[in-house]
């Protein structure tokens, strides 16, 4: 294994350190516990607070700023953050409207956020993003995992909450752009968690793997490598065998990156994708590509389709300034 570190154990530390050094601006960095909050920190709005465990950067310290989080809680790689982190947050940031949570849906994310809402004294409330299509159960969850639709609720969530809606409003938001999303990655590559030094499944030179999870969980199925128009049109048939949307619906379409994979790649499967939704006749009127929920070194990509409505498509096109978004400002 060759990666940039000194030590597994002190790699998390140091590499936030060079995140909110990098964006001064837009960041500042707590530590023990750890977690980061705007730089200038928002008046009279809802909290909107996100995290989960490090390695899927940019998600989700890259999403801090004017236009989606207050605030993040970044845990070890691939592990939940604690109470503790999530909870001095929360108290960091909340400023009279209350808290929203946007959580993933893996196991410990939600046991431990729902621990930090408990000891808040403050009103809270939770979104819980599950649009990836690809399994029911896995590894980390029960239920559908938390995947890269999860950038999409906390922009428009974000958004929203600018304008100084209250907590029950910016969650049914939340909600109901969680179920107008579904995602489904493939793999050509495993990722190598630091700490254990080797990869976290073995893939051979012309196989691949499709469903595969953010964490290296497993996917529907191990299979031969293929061309990339056929891999594209398993993923796009399993978001619109659950979406189902009508003839003409207007999407937005998100093709996300592993890390490990080039941009040339991306916007190839953009293109392949974009083709295939359009000849159901689906009108992609807004588009994302990049890498935004990534797993440390993965070769893969992930397919992401949220179905547009006025109200997403404005929150949506509204102003945002992190590290990772930056328009309309």
């Amino acid at each position: 294994m060759k990666k940039f570190m000194n030590q597994p154990d002190t790699m998390l530390t140091e590499s936030l350190q060079g995140f909110a050094a990098a964006h001064a601006d837009l960041v500042t960095l707590h530590l023990d516990p750890n977690y980061l909050v705007r730089a200038k920190q928002a008046q009279n709005k809802v909290a909107v607070i996100s995290g989960g465990g490090s390695g899927h950067e940019p998600l989700h310290s890259g999403l801090l700023g004017y236009g989606m989080l207050d605030a993040v809680c970044p845990g070890f790689v691939f592990t939940s953050p604690s109470p503790d982190q999530m909870l001095a947050a929360a108290e960091a940031v909340e400023c009279g409207k209350g808290v929203l949570f946007i959580v993933k849906n893996y196991a410990g994310d939600v046991m431990n956020f729902e621990m930090a809402a408990e000891m808040l004294s403050c009103e809270s409330a939770t979104v819980l993003t599950s649009d990836d299509v690809a399994v029911e159960n896995s590894t980390y969850t029960t239920g559908r995992r938390g995947v890269a639709g999860t950038v999409i609720v906390e922009k428009v969530v974000g958004s929203l909450a600018e304008t100084g809606a209250d907590l029950a409003t910016c969650k049914a938001l939340g909600d109901r752009v969680n179920r107008r999303t579904a995602s489904m990655g493939v793999a050509l590559t495993s990722c190598t968690v630091p700490a254990a030094g080797k990869p976290t499944f073995q893939l051979g030179e012309q196989e691949l793997e499709m469903g595969v999870g953010i964490h290296g969980e497993p996917g529907r199925r191990r299979e031969a490598m293929r061309p990339a128009d056929e891999i594209v049109a398993d993923l796009v048939k399993a978001i619109l065998h659950d979406l189902a949307p009508a003839s003409g619906s207007e999407i937005l379409l998100l093709v996300n990156g592993f890390a490990g994979t080039p941009l040339m790649e991306l916007y190839l499967l953009y293109n392949s994708a974009a083709r295939l939704l359009q000849s159901h006749g689906l009108i992609i009127s807004r588009s994302l590509v990049g890498n935004y929920t990534t797993a440390l070194d993965m070769a893969g990509a992930s397919i992401t389709v949220c179905l547009l409505d006025d109200e997403i498509k404005q929150h949506w096109d509204s102003p945002v300034h992190t590290a990772a978004l930056r328009w309309g400002m």
